[in-house]
């Protein structure tokens, strides 16, 4: 009390009265401090260009577009005089985008490498925190890095998680990050050094417009699936460490993961080889390769029991989709049919394309369609009722019907005019929903028919599948004989149900 008292204060009371709140604030302030100071930085992850292993250009393939793109930023950071002399300036971004697993990563760490630039990566996920300009200050921290060891590469992933549209931010954090890699972009014009920000996204539509303008990310490369022959190339570089048999067959593999990625192809060359391991063997067979094929695809094989009555459904089911798929010439033709249940499949047919396809007709949806159909109809017909195996089957279809009417305007109503539903009227509505029934109901019509009147055939196949449980190319071809194909279908006037959406019927009148 004689110390409080000399300071002016009568008793404890009063002196905690006036300092405590101010004591409080203090402890806060360094409480925060102390969080800030050590709170875990992310640094950028810097790849030197004689790091291991090196990923040139021989290293990736099927992306050759993108490759021809990257090698003149290649060009620029190994020999920038001569292009200096010409007036031409490095590009300040580019910007890769395209589906997962196509390659992204590796063409820009394959620009790194050839070019001899320092190569420094960072996730735009590392950017956003909770608070509020720390992730302006790592793009700070990583643009500064790449300065001092120019020429340089930085190379941003999945962009879109801090390059989105602006404006629906709550915390104003992203926002701000975005802002700040802008401002880093545009000071490249007042800079001598030779830095290049190679970015990847999957979602090019949910970027910021101010980031795709020109002069800050000034190419834009669509980095797309592999074709055949890319499938093929990629294929063999995933290969070229593992023992082959001689059975090998790339081309062949090649068609059959038509739609698949690089990621998907090195993932099943490596499955490939833990099947050999697995069995014992001293090479990769192609047995290996389909096996890996099947397991990728379709899913690792389920352990689930089915009962007898269960089996003859899934092996109706499936000859049902492989019967309609060789009896229609524009789907393509039937590799391999299983009822071996894989992942949350009972079973699966899996077809072999000729070649790659880009476009398709009207008539080719509806075939498609209906050998998807086709193992619906052929319980219907089996059996007198349907199961829920069709599940996806009728996923699929309702997926391709809804496009055929809403992006492609192919209903019967219009072929000049795309009908989304988003903000439609009613009455635009109704019609919709009565093109995409009739398209669904025309094509299980088609499938019931070529069914019914090629009955002999899917009891063959049904009874060859509960027998041995996977049926090859060969077995479906002494089964299916000299069978000739389906004439094709031309879809003419409009059903019933379509014309009185379209034209409904006047309301009757009342008697007075």
């Amino acid at each position: 009390m004689t110390q409080l008292a000399f300071l002016g204060y009568p008793d404890l009371y009063s002196w905690l009265h006036d300092w405590l709140p101010i004591i409080f604030m203090g402890l806060l302030v360094v409480a925060v401090f102390a969080l800030l100071r050590f709170m875990p930085r992310t640094r950028p992850h810097q790849i030197k260009p004689d790091a291991a292993p090196p990923i040139g250009w021989s290293d990736i393939a099927g992306a050759d577009e993108a490759k021809d793109e990257l090698r003149e930023v290649v060009d620029y950071l190994s020999s920038p005089k001569r292009f200096r002399e010409l007036g031409a300036k490095v590009p300040k971004g580019i910007l890769l985008h395209g589906p997962p697993g196509t390659g992204k990563t590796l063409l820009a760490k394959a620009v790194a490498h050839e070019s001899g630039a320092s190569f420094f990566s960072q996730s735009a996920a590392s950017f956003v925190e909770m608070f509020v300009g720390v992730g302006s200050q790592r793009i700070r921290r990583l643009f500064k890095a790449a300065r001092k060891r120019a020429p340089a590469i930085v190379f941003i992933d999945e962009l879109d998680a801090v390059g989105g549209h602006r404006g629906f931010d709550v915390t104003g954090e992203r926002d701000q990050t975005l802002n700040q890699l802008l401002v880093e972009l545009d000071g490249f014009t007042s800079s001598k050094k030779d830095v290049v920000v190679i970015a990847a996204s999957n979602l090019l539509e949910k970027l910021d417009p101010a980031l795709l303008r020109p002069g800050r990310f000034d190419r834009q490369i669509f980095v797309s699936p592999p074709d055949v022959g890319g499938r093929e190339r990629i294929l063999r570089v995933h290969s070229r460490n593992k023992p082959l048999a001689d059975d090998v067959d790339f081309q062949l593999l090649a068609r059959q993961t038509s739609g698949l990625t690089g990621a998907d192809l090195a993932n099943i060359c490596n499955e490939a080889a833990i099947f050999a391991a697995r069995r014992g063997a001293t090479t990769v067979a192609l047995m290996d390769f389909d096996a890996a094929l099947e397991r990728v695809v379709a899913g690792m094989q389920s352990r689930r029991t089915l009962t007898d009555h269960e089996k003859r459904v899934v092996a109706y089911h499936e000859a049902g989709h492989a019967l309609c798929g060789e009896l229609l010439p524009s789907v393509d033709r039937v590799h391999r049919i299983s009822i071996v249940p894989r992942g949350r499949a009972l079973g699966y047919t899996l077809n072999l394309p000729e070649e790659d396809r880009y476009l398709k007709t009207r008539e080719e949806l509806i075939d498609f369609m209906t050998m998807l159909l086709g193992g619906r109809a052929s319980e219907q017909l089996v059996f007198g009722s349907i199961t829920t195996g069709a599940a996806d089957d009728l996923k699929r279809v309702a997926e391709i019907a809804h496009s055929m009417i809403e992006e492609y305007a192919m209903g019967t109503g219009s072929s000049s005019l795309r009908a989304r539903a988003d903000g439609a009227a009613e009455a635009t509505r109704r019609v919709n929903d009565a093109e995409v029934r009739e398209l669904a109901d025309e094509a299980f019509r088609a499938a019931t028919r070529l069914i019914d009147s090629h009955r002999e055939q899917l009891d063959a196949l049904a009874a060859t599948l509960l027998s041995n449980e996977v049926l090859e190319r060969g077995d479906i071809d002494r089964i299916m004989g000299e069978t000739p194909p389906a004439a094709p279908r031309r879809i003419g006037e409009l059903s019933v149900a379509a014309a009185t959406a379209l034209n409904p019927a006047p309301p009757p009148r009342r008697r007075l």
